[in-house]
């Protein structure tokens, strides 16, 4: 058992702990439950994160001038009468004596004197550190137990160290004084033992004493370890003590009833609260859920681990934090690193801790757990028919374990993955095979039978692995890809070695039902197993291509997959063309160089049209038309619609990289985003109904990306959500997904959340080599830090773009719209020359390719640049032309934008009220749009105006609008008492670059002195 006195949990002077990951909503509920009841109960599995969400809200306690005290109970203490009671005695008088008059705090190992020890938590930081130990307080030598304390009931006695030297128990009358004494052994016990009454009223003073000095809040961590005494003593305290005494309780249920020692009588209280504090209510009971995979994915960002896998990892975890962080190490120790198709590496760490999970389990239950583990649809009749008779109690129990869930039609779903499969791991082939045999046997679907059947063999067998191919057809005609990937997979590794033509005829199939079913470790396992066998170059060929296809945005690391390929394609022009329609897509995914990705694609669609092979061709002039609009390339449309037309002919076998969609990015390109969404309509019940889920990722994205420019914003919250949904349940890199969803809160959610999607995405292309997604995810964070006033962390961003964009080579400036935001941040920071001269650079281009909506966002940079030289009334005019032409163009963020600028200038040129006109205005529009973060915006002061001296607000600093809004940045900082180094520091500038500003500054508002501009900024 471990306790903690009162001690910091943050450092002084940061404001409010951030909560974990994931746990801001069920915080605030801990709040509100002990606010309006005083009492809580937080309680889940092992490893679901109760205690940190009990340290984040101890902390924000903590941060309110609230006395903490921390109780961590361990297994053991429940066999030790009254240990909890006594360490919460310890914590409060060590409590006591830091909080104390003049007192400074200790380490927690200054405990006086020698002697026995107990337990106790260094801080409330680390309340599981177990063996950690302060020496206990030894008795007075030669002390009597009737004499020890005085006879008067208030009488103090000799004991002036331990845990009453902290004068807490001082008005404690004698009878309680002694049992306390006894209680923490710092006094004889009597063989009659201590008065229970007395113990009970003492303990219950000692809480009382506490709140006195102010509101305190006592953490009770594992409650379903304290000893009966101690529950029965803390029970009484709390019925007794006064509001200002606030209880969390964090609790890890034991489903199989209490531990004892094998063969122990079983032994169940009467009482079903007989281990909890209080007498909980539906109120009280916090539940503490798995993380979401999103949520996932953020925690594996916060521990620096790799976030691409997140998906699978959630899949193995269930969303226990404890078990990701297991995975997401393994992953991160890995001696190379783990691509998408290979299987996850599980170090002992993580199948310790799903081993500790399952090993609570009585046998019978996992026994019971294993047959549900072996098969396909697993529910409680079929285990019970598959020979465990208790099958419905043995799944009750660890459902109550949370290690499975049971529905309603005693369906079974194990709540990690790793458990199942470290079911299947750990049991011997024997075991194994014995399930699936006992499953064959009872499944009602031929399919599941055959699968049964051929796990349960022992050795191949060519009518088995015949059986197998045929259930995975029907598999695949029912629309179960997935299954018949398996299936097929099942097939091969039937068949038996003497058939070797026909086990490599079928590991191919295999490898290419898996990437149909963006089966990732499906298709390495089959490419694997065929590629060590002697198989003629073309079987190699497609098996390599199965698993490319299935590398989603990870392409990077598989050089030598390419390179093999191409040898084994060469002579066979069908293959040669498939290969390099695949090297068309490294070139500018991984490589960056749309310039060789063109080259591929030309090759490949000449190929393909050479033997009459219309799809590759259609698919290859795709990725030519892609690259060429990259480049700036005029011929980028005539190219697309000879693959739209060679498409048509030729049904392609989905949307992902195919003309269709092409076609409609060019439209969300030129703005055309109407057209755009229409088609993307048309096609959603198409996709829904027989599409992949790489089909329903890309055509859902798309949609986010088109609703974040035209509304409604909060259907691209929606849109991009479940594409983020299906990108993380199908196990692909989730950068994609986070760029959408980053462009969908900027528009229509938070611009916090924002810039945290947008660094995600980062990290996740930076981990794929994905340079495409990586110069995306980037612009989105820019931008959003450049409206959210960080512009020297946006400058420092769009530069990289900036960097990026011209390393590919891209020409085409509507592809990715950074010029315009480079731009602003480059004004924002007194570089408008470096500014006018991008925005003269890119005009020329756009003007040449037709990039209307391009130039008027170049525009809208160009007015602020006219407003900087002081040439206000040229840029309110710029400004609501481009206002005007940004509206009739069906872009209606870009118009409010332009009207928040326009509003600034007006407020420049001392206008309030057309300044309030275009605020108004744009405040509409967002409105309509759904565009809740520019709404506030919108509704805030604008730059250079401070609060308005009177009705008109005219007298305010009349002054300032001279600054530009770099020089007003730094003026403020100035003014409230920053030096020049630390304004540097703040804004990202040398000390050279302040100094000069503020000479600027000092003589646009003609001031000479520090604190003559501290008056000059005063409204």
């Amino acid at each position: 058992m471990t306790t903690a006195p009162h001690v910091a949990l943050r450092p002084a002077g940061v404001g409010t702990n951030p909560a974990p990951v994931g746990r801001e909503e069920l915080l605030a509920r801990l709040e509100r439950a002990l606010h309006t009841r005083g009492r809580a109960l937080l309680t889940g599995p092992a490893g679901v994160g109760k205690t940190e969400v009990a340290l984040a809200g101890a902390a924000r306690a903590e941060a309110r001038g609230e006395t903490v005290l921390w109780l961590a109970s361990l297994p053991s203490d429940r066999e030790i009468p009254g240990a909890s009671a006594a360490a919460l005695v310890a914590s409060a008088a060590a409590t006591a004596t830091r909080s104390g008059p003049g007192a400074v705090r200790p380490d927690p190992s200054d405990a006086p004197g020698p002697g026995p020890s107990v337990p106790v938590l260094p801080a409330v930081g680390s309340p599981r550190t177990p063996g950690a130990q302060v020496p206990a307080p030894a008795p007075a030598v030669g002390a009597h137990a009737t004499g020890a304390y005085g006879t008067g009931p208030h009488s103090p006695g000799p004991y002036t160290t331990g845990v009453f030297a902290s004068g807490v128990f001082d008005e404690l009358p004698g009878p309680q004084r002694t049992a306390v004494a006894m209680l923490c052994r710092e006094a004889p016990i009597d063989a009659d033992g201590w008065d229970p009454i007395a113990l009970r009223l003492g303990i219950a003073q000692i809480l009382r004493t506490l709140t006195c000095r102010g509101p305190v809040l006592l953490v009770v961590d594992g409650v379903q370890h304290v000893d009966p005494d101690s529950a029965d003593l803390l029970r009484f305290a709390l019925h007794l003590a006064p509001p200002a005494l606030r209880v969390v309780a964090v609790e890890t249920p034991e489903p199989y009833g209490e531990a004892r020692a094998p063969y122990a009588e079983p032994h169940r209280s009467e009482d079903p609260h007989a281990s909890h504090l209080w007498v909980p209510s539906e109120a009280d009971v916090l539940r503490v859920p798995p993380l979401h995979a999103d949520e996932i994915a953020e925690l594996l960002i916060h521990h620096r681990l790799p976030s691409r896998m997140a998906g699978r990892i959630h899949r193995a975890s269930g969303g226990n934090p404890r078990l990701a962080l297991a995975v997401g190490r393994s992953l991160a120790d890995a001696r190379t690193p783990v691509h998408h198709a290979e299987a996850l590496t599980l170090s002992g760490r993580a199948r310790d801790l799903a081993r500790q999970l399952l090993g609570a389990a009585p046998p019978a239950v996992r026994e019971t757990l294993l047959l549900a583990a072996l098969a396909l649809r697993p529910s409680a009749t079929l285990v019970r028919r598959a020979g465990r008779p208790n099958a419905e109690a043995d799944l009750a129990a660890a459902e109550r374990a949370d290690l499975v869930s049971l529905a309603e039609d005693g369906s079974v779903t194990f709540t990690a993955g790793l458990l199942p499969s470290t079911l299947v791991h750990d049991a011997c082939w024997a075991e194994r095979s014995a399930g699936h045999a006992a499953l064959a046997e009872v499944v009602d679907d031929p399919v599941e039978a055959v699968r049964h059947r051929a796990l349960a063999a022992e050795s191949p067998d060519e009518q088995l692995a015949a059986e197998v191919a045929a259930a995975a057809d029907l598999a695949r005609r029912r629309g179960n890809s997935a299954l018949a990937a398996e299936l097929a997979l099942l097939a091969a590794e039937t068949t038996p070695g003497r058939h070797g033509t026909r086990r490599i005829a079928r590991l191919v199939d295999a490898a290419e039902e898996a990437a149909r079913a963006a089966r990732a470790d499906l298709a390495m396992r089959a490419a694997t197993d065929l590629l060590a066998r002697d198989a003629v170059p073309a079987d190699r060929v497609r098996a390599r291509l199965a698993v490319l296809d299935t590398a989603g945005q990870g392409l990077t690391g598989l050089d030598e997959m390419y390179v093999h390929a191409m040898e084994d394609s060469e002579g066979d022009t069908a293959l040669r063309a498939a290969v390099q329609l695949r090297l068309a897509l490294k070139y500018v995914l991984a490589d960056g160089d749309p310039e060789r990705s063109r080259t591929a694609a030309v090759e490949s669609a000449a190929l393909a049209a050479s033997i009459g092979d219309p799809r590759t061709a259609s698919q290859a002039l795709t990725v030519q038309a892609r690259m060429e609009r990259a480049l700036g390339s005029p011929d980028a449309q005539a190219v697309l619609d000879r693959a739209r037309a060679l498409e048509l002919a030729e049904r392609p076998l989905g949307i992902r990289n195919a003309a269709q969609i092409l076609t409609i990015r060019h439209a969300l390109f030129d703005d055309r985003l109407v057209e755009a969404r229409d088609e993307l309509g048309a096609l959603l019940p198409l996709v829904q109904r027989r599409g992949s889920v790489e089909d329903a990722i890309e055509l859902f994205r798309t949609l986010a990306e088109i609703e974040s420019r035209i509304g409604p914003c909060p259907a691209a919250l929606a849109h991009a959500g479940q594409s983020l949904a299906l990108t993380l349940e199908a196990g692909l890199s989730p950068g994609p997904a986070w760029y959408a969803l980053a462009l969908a809160e900027t528009a229509g959610g938070s611009f916090a959340r924002a810039a945290s999607y947008a660094r995600r995405s980062v990290q996740a292309s930076e981990e794929e080599g994905d340079r495409v997604f990586l110069s995306r995810s980037r612009y989105a964070l820019g931008r959003v830090q450049l409206v959210n006033g960080d512009v020297a962390a946006a400058l420092e961003t769009l530069r990289r773009v900036q960097a990026d964009e011209r390393a590919q080579s891209t020409v085409d400036p509507s592809m990715l719209r950074w010029h315009e935001e480079l731009a602003e941040a480059l004004l924002a920071n007194d570089a408008a020359g470096e500014a006018l001269a991008l925005l003269a650079e890119v005009r020329p281009v756009a003007e040449r390719l037709g990039r209307s909506t391009v130039l008027l966002g170049c525009d809208r940079a160009y007015a602020l640049c006219l407003a900087a030289e002081g040439r206000t009334d040229e840029a309110a005019e710029l400004l609501t032309r481009t206002a005007g032409e940004f509206g009739r163009a069906g872009l209606p963020l870009e118009r409010g934008r332009a009207l928040i600028a326009l509003a600034r200038v007006e407020r420049r040129r001392r206008r309030r009220s057309a300044a309030q006109a275009a605020l108004h205005e744009a405040a509409s529009v967002f409105e309509r749009a759904g565009a809740a973060p520019w709404l506030a915006l919108a509704g805030e002061t604008p730059a250079g105006e401070g609060p308005a001296g009177g009705p008109g607000g005219e007298e305010t600093a009349p002054a300032l609008s001279s600054l530009t809004e770099a020089e007003l940045r730094l003026a403020r900082l100035v003014g409230q008492g920053a030096s020049n180094q630390e304004a540097a520091a703040k804004l990202y500038l040398s000390v050279k670059t302040v100094e000069a500003r503020l000479t600027r500054i000092y003589q646009k508002l003609d001031v000479r002195s520090r604190a003559q501009l501290a008056t000059a900024l005063r409204p």
